[in-house]
């Protein structure tokens, strides 16, 4: 019989079972969150940090502007000691790992990166993976919670690890201790329980109050397992927010990325040896994944000396203050209490005009809108650099000055 619903996916018969793709990009239009892929000829650092400074300024869709949206705190992606790192990787280990590190993609280079990542991070041991997203996925799963209390807000790659755990998740409030503490409290599900946060928001620019959350976990014998991927290397002597706050002997687990200070690609867990040794042979992130290139790793391990042992960090600090007063000064709402400035806006389109009006002035700045961030909170994210220097910033100022006058959200 033709034209049934058994002849559906066969040639000459109709289909119910496709994706509406066009569709759903057209919902994405009309809801003013569309996103769309920014050309970059160049890096995102506006000069090296080394004795001589040099460099041009980024050339992106083939226009000089300043960049204001980047990860890369410290700008250490061109600085001179970091691509020395990344060369004499190239040339004496390879430019790939060439198989998973449980085969043959374990080499020094890795090894030298972990004991730095540990010393700093003041635990037994570390482990390299190809990606914070990996480290994130691969850890959750591979302790198998029975709950995990997740910050609201926590990234997606801590949300994707909870399901494929399929532990309970229970959420609590967004960097609220209180609403932690409500929720142990309530929790009648035996078994292990994890509570899981990031320590620095990307886009709030929130810091947790780890402390607090600590001290919650405790009391029903959880673990605290944290996210430092946007402050390692940035807070305390580079370690993060549980060096800078004293608490890596009450953090079980600590996590992070090399993608963002550190100027290299990929994450890492510091712990205890006995984690490190349950990821090694459970997380499947780790163990079914090529090895992280050897040249990400020296970059990474280069990066983090330099964050610890050299000036850069109160460089950075110097310009976020000075960033944070001017944008505040000309009427902006300013958010957060970290590197991260995000400027209040609340509806979407607003955020989006005041991003574009902002690079029209030569400075690119990223909106952030839904699902992102909750409904009517949107913004426009602002990072500053430490190679940003004193008359960067005050353009900066003076674009979302223009911008936000131009179109009255001022």
């Amino acid at each position: 019989m033709s034209g049934t619903d058994d002849d559906a996916g066969v040639e000459g018969g109709t289909s119910d079972h496709g994706f509406d793709v066009a569709r759903r990009v057209a919902r994405i239009r009309e809801a003013d969150l569309y996103r769309d892929l920014q050309p970059t000829d160049a890096v995102d650092s506006t000069a090296y940090f080394a004795p001589d400074p040099g460099g041009d300024l980024p050339v992106l869709a083939g226009e000089r502007e300043l960049v204001f949206a980047s990860n890369n705190y410290l700008g250490l992606t061109q600085d001179e000691r970091v691509q020395q790192a990344a060369r004499e990787a190239a040339e004496t280990v390879g430019t790939g790992a060439g198989a998973s590190r449980l085969v043959t993609g374990d080499t020094l280079v890795h090894r030298d990166l972990e004991a730095r990542l540990a010393e700093t991070k003041g635990t037994d041991r570390a482990l390299a993976f190809s990606s914070g997203y990996a480290a994130n996925v691969g850890t959750i799963s591979a302790l198998d919670p029975d709950v995990v209390f997740s910050d609201e807000l926590n990234h997606a790659s801590i949300v994707d690890g909870c399901r494929l755990s399929d532990a309970e998740v229970v959420t609590y409030d967004h960097c609220d201790a209180d609403d932690l503490r409500a929720k142990l409290a309530s929790c009648d599900t035996p078994g292990s329980w994890v509570v899981v946060t990031e320590t620095v928001f990307p886009k709030d620019g929130a810091v947790a109050p780890l402390a607090a959350l600590c001290d919650a976990a405790e009391r029903h014998g959880a673990w605290v397992m944290v996210d430092e991927a946007h402050a390692t290397g940035v807070y305390d002597d580079g370690g993060g927010i549980v060096q800078r706050d004293g608490l890596a002997d009450r953090v079980d687990v600590q996590l992070g990325a090399l993608s963002k200070a550190l100027a290299s690609q990929g994450g890492y867990v510091a712990g205890s040896d006995e984690l490190v040794e349950l990821l090694v042979n459970e997380a499947r992130s780790f163990g079914r994944s090529t090895g992280l290139t050897p040249t990400a790793a020296a970059v990474a391990s280069e990066a983090l000396h330099i964050a610890r042992h050299g000036a850069i960090r109160s460089r950075l600090w110097e310009n976020v203050a000075h960033l944070r007063e001017g944008l505040t000064d000309v009427g902006f709402d300013v958010r957060g209490n970290s590197q991260i400035l995000p400027v209040l806006v609340g509806d979407p389109r607003d955020a989006t005009d005041l991003a574009d009006a902002v690079r029209d002035r030569g400075v690119f700045t990223s909106p952030v809108r839904p699902p992102a961030v909750p409904e009517g909170a949107s913004r426009v994210r602002v990072a500053p650099m430490a190679t940003h220097d004193r008359v960067d910033i005050e353009d900066c100022i003076l674009a979302f000055k223009d911008a936000g006058e131009e179109l009255g959200v001022l």
